[in-house]
C-alpha cells in the first residue's frame, strides 16, 4: 500500500522530533547570529584601519553600562524562574516572575535613554565619527530587539491570563520567547566589553 504525500511528510517530521516553533525561533536566531557577527566583524575591521580610536571608559558612561549589564543578567534568572514556573503549572508565579523580567527590561531602556540623552545634549550623534556610529548602531539594534522581547513577553502574559495556560503549546512558546530572550541578553554581554571596556 502506498503512502499519500501527506503521510511521508508527517512520517519524516515526526522522525525528526523537532517542532515547528523551535526549528523556527532557532533558524531565525542564527540569522541574528549572522546580523551581530557581521556588525561586530565590522567593527573590529574598522578599529583595526583606523589610525586613532577612542577608549570605551574614557567617552561612554561604564557605571551605568555595568548596571544594564546587571539588569539583563537578572532579567534572564527571572525569566528562567518563570519558565520553572509554567511547568509547574503555576499561573500565578508566572506572571510575576514574567512581570519581573518585563519591569527589568523596561529598567534597561530607561537607562539607555539617559546615557543616549547625555551624549545627544553634547551634541554627539551617529555622524561626529567612526566610533559612535558604531556606538549607536549596536547599541540601538539592541535596544530594539529588547522592545521586542517586552513585546513577545506582554503578549505571553495576556495570553496565559485569557485561558491560553491551558493551550498545550503554552510552554513550548514561552521556552521559544526564552531562548530569544537568552540570545538578546547575550549580545548585550558581547556588546558590553567591545564598546565600554576595551
Amino acid at each position: 500500500m502506498t503512502s499519500t504525500p501527506a503521510e511521508v511528510l508527517t512520517s519524516e517530521y515526526e522522525n525528526v522530533g523537532i517542532p515547528d516553533g523551535k526549528l523556527g525561533i532557532w533558524l531565525f536566531l542564527a540569522s541574528e547570529i549572522m546580523l551581530f557577527g557581521t556588525l561586530f566583524t565590522t567593527y573590529i575591521v574598522l578599529r583595526m584601519a583606523a589610525p586613532a580610536w577612542p577608549v570605551g571608559w574614557d567617552v561612554l558612561n561604564v557605571p551605568l553600562a555595568t548596571v544594564n549589564t546587571a539588569i539583563l543578567i537578572i532579567s534572564s534568572v527571572t525569566y528562567v524562574m518563570g519558565h520553572s514556573r509554567v511547568q509547574k503549572r503555576d499561573i500565578a508565579g508566572f506572571n510575576k516572575y514574567m512581570g519581573i523580567t518585563v519591569l527589568l527590561a523596561l529598567a534597561f531602556l530607561v537607562l539607555k535613554a539617559f546615557e543616549y540623552g547625555a551624549k545627544f545634549k553634547l551634541g554627539i550623534a551617529p555622524s561626529t565619527n567612526i566610533f559612535y556610529a558604531i556606538y549607536f548602531t549596536t547599541t540601538g539594534l539592541h535596544a530594539i530587539h529588547i522592545i521586542g522581547g517586552i513585546i513577545w513577553n506582554v503578549g505571553l502574559m495576556w495570553w496565559a491570563k485569557n485561558g491560553g495556560w491551558d493551550d498545550k503549546l503554552f510552554e513550548g512558546r514561552v521556552e521559544y520567547a526564552g531562548l530569544y530572550w537568552h540570545f538578546v541578553d547575550l549580545v548585550w554581554i558581547f556588546l558590553f566589553p567591545a564598546l565600554y571596556l576595551l
